[in-house]
């Protein structure tokens, strides 16, 4: 790390710019292999320096770079560094807030670079423009060495959720998505799990936060674990595999040492046949060197003449020797020969019988084969079919409860109007009625007062009238009379118009205690339909219980058939597992046996091929010793032929010397 304090603070300097103390600080204090600038506030100076680092840094796999305030700028330049790095396998860009250019840069990154496997995005702002949201898709579609993928609180809309989805179906190494927090719906909700039956590698998905239906989610969660199951299989048929590339391999061994073990047996007889032949070399030596013997007898012969008789009996003996010795060779030879046919025609007829039994074993595992291959034909026809009848359930699953929701939904809103419109009409009865009331106190009190006016006007009449006849008695005695009747008179009016009044007023509140109890039936009757409302909203409620309780019982039955279909399809999984590991095991078996046919058949051809050459040696061999033979018979008998020529020679010289000498007359004849 001390290198890379150095190179970026020469760069910085090159560049015409201070490098941070922040930044130097945390590179002073950071560990191997991992570059941790979180929470530091880079420039775009900064920002440049590092990535012109990171082009060339062979030493860091870990890059963490979240909530740096990275600018559209510096966070370009630094995913510009790290499209060439071949080192990085985690980048962290939380909390930075890319937009268009982030995204467009992200996108170049994952096209280019092919050593991130984890990146961190949380808490950025990809999702917002679409173009180039759809641009980082479309590269995450070409990556091929990304794993894990961070997306939360991104504002990815449904638009943008099509569009990873999309990238899905071409993908095929992501394994982790984390989407939660963002504003995906129902519709890329649909989007994400109509992708998921493409994509085989990813087997985790997180989509909390997203507004998605239940439905979905659980979809979403079955194709999570169907591809957990298929890794699962898939690691299995890798440990399988090797177990199985080790097996062949052990057999490959096995094979090797038989044929190691063959070879020694071909050059132990090789061995063994050079042995015979430098034995019969050597007896063809010894007779060559009986053959010098004899020819040093002879000289010795011409030497001596007194010997000859001795030296012929020596020689018969010896060409007796002889004759008796290429006897036993001969007979040797021909007992070798035929000892050699025996085990050729023996050999012959075990290798014959291997064959047909090998051929038999072939055409039995071929029969065989075919019977499997019918029955795995069978078996993936069935297992078509049952995927239909699933893929069928499910949709009329998925139906009866979009249906089943729909109607809860139409009553929930039926209720909700219902007890709108009754809380209504009784806030417009009680509303209505509080206006009729303070109607009525109001016209009452301006009645009240009406008449407390004129009763104060007529009191005030009466008193000056009062007046008038005060001064009027002291004025006017005579008028006495006339005032009086007009006094009566005017009482009498006032009576009349007083009682008058009181009758208007009686019949005023005669209409305004009417207009009460018309007001209070009212009010009954607001309450009575209140009371009925509310009874209709019981008994609504009630139906919406009935229908819950309905609906949970159809989702426990749906769960009860969905996990029998589970069962069933685990069961039927298990058991096209079971069949296909013994078909595996039938093509492996198959697969080792035509190996041992072939190596069977390479053997005997090499076999054949070696019989055939050692007979050919042994043949040329024999027919070499027999010409030999022929030539030393012939030799021999030239050499008799001489020697009795020579003995009969030497009789005759001695007969006649005899014959001439003067001791012949002397002794007596024999």
């Amino acid at each position: 790390m001390e290198e890379f304090r150095r190179a970026y603070s020469r760069l910085c300097k090159e560049s015409g710019t201070e490098p941070q103390e922040t930044v130097l600080q945390q590179l002073h204090q950071l560990p191997q292999g991992r570059l941790d600038l979180a929470t530091q506030s880079l420039t775009v100076d900064t920002c440049r320096a590092l990535g012109k680092l990171l082009q060339k840094e062979l030493l860091l796999t870990e890059l963490i770079f979240s909530d740096c305030m990275l600018s559209e700028e510096g966070a370009t330049l630094l995913l510009q560094g790290l499209c060439v790095n071949t080192v990085v396998r985690f980048l962290d860009l939380k909390g930075n807030n890319l937009r268009a250019a982030g995204a467009e840069a992200l996108a170049k990154l994952l096209r280019q670079n092919k050593s991130i496997q984890s990146l961190t995005l949380e808490w950025n702002n990809l999702g917002t423009w679409d173009e180039a949201f759809a641009t980082f898709c479309g590269a995450l579609a070409a990556n091929g060495a990304l794993r894990q993928l961070d997306l939360r609180n991104n504002q990815i809309t449904h638009k943008g959720a099509e569009e990873l989805a999309l990238a899905l179906k071409s993908n095929a190494s992501l394994q982790q998505l984390d989407l939660r927090w963002n504003h995906i719906g129902l519709l890329g909700g649909r989007a994400l799990a109509n992708c998921l039956p493409s994509n085989r590698t990813l087997w985790k998905l997180e989509l909390a936060g997203n507004n998605i239906p239940g439905d979905i989610l659980r979809a979403v969660e079955q194709a999570m674990d169907h591809n957990q199951d298929r890794q699962t299989i898939f690691r299995e048929s890798q440990a399988r595999a090797q177990v199985l590339s080790k097996e062949v391999r052990h057999l490959r061994e096995e094979k090797s040492k038989q044929f190691m073990d063959l070879m020694e047996t071909i050059d132990r007889q090789r061995e063994e046949m050079a042995r015979s032949s430098k034995a019969s070399t050597a007896r063809v030596g010894q007779l060559q060197e009986a053959l010098n013997e004899r020819h040093s007898i002879i000289n010795a012969l011409k030497a001596k003449l007194q010997m000859t008789e001795a030296a012929l009996a020596l020689s018969e003996q010896k060409a007796q020797d002889l004759g008796e010795l290429l006897a036993t060779t001969e007979q040797e030879q021909r007992s070798l020969a035929q000892r050699q046919a025996k085990e050729h025609r023996l050999e012959q007829q075990e290798a014959a019988e291997r064959e047909s039994k090998l051929l038999r074993d072939v055409s039995a595992a071929n029969e065989k084969n075919l019977l499997l291959r019918n029955q795995v034909d069978e078996l993936e026809r069935k297992v078509k079919s049952q995927q239909e009848q699933l893929f069928l359930t499910k949709t009329e699953l998925t139906t009866t409860t979009a249906e089943l929701k729909m109607r809860a939904i139409q009553a929930e809103e039926r209720l909700e109007l219902e007890k709108k419109r009754s809380r209504q009409s009784l806030e417009d009865a009680e509303h209505l009625h509080f206006k009729e009331v303070e109607h009525m106190t109001r016209h009452l009190e301006d009645s009240e007062r009406a008449s407390q006016e004129r009763v104060q006007r007529l009191e005030a009449a009466r008193l000056s009238l009062e007046e008038e006849l005060s001064r009027v008695k002291a004025a006017a005695l005579s008028e006495r009379s006339q005032a009086e009747e007009e006094l009566i008179k005017a009482k009498n009016q006032v009576r009349l118009e007083e009682q008058q009044h009181l009758t208007h007023l009686e019949e005023k509140l005669r209409l305004l205690a009417q207009a009460r109890d018309e007001a209070q039936s009212a009010c009954l009757q607001q309450k009575q339909t209140v009371a009925d409302a509310q009874a209709r909203a019981s008994q609504l409620g009630l139906q919406v219980e009935s229908l819950r309780r309905r609906l949970e019982e159809l989702q426990q039955e749906l769960s009860n058939k969905d996990q029998e279909k589970v069962a069933e399809v685990t069961r039927v999984r298990l058991e096209l597992q079971e069949q296909n590991g013994r078909l595996q095991a039938e093509l492996m078996a198959q697969e080792a046996l035509k190996e041992k046919v072939a190596a069977l058949e390479r053997q005997l051809k090499v076999i054949a091929s070696d019989h055939r050459e050692a007979l050919l040696d042994r043949e040329s061999e024999n027919a070499s010793l027999r010409e030999k033979l022929r030539l030393k018979e012939a030799e021999i008998a030239r050499i008799r032929d001489e020697e009795a020529q020579r003995a009969s020679f030497l009789q005759n010289a001695v007969l006649a010397y005899v014959q001439g000498s003067p001791l012949r007359t002397l002794s007596p004849q024999k």
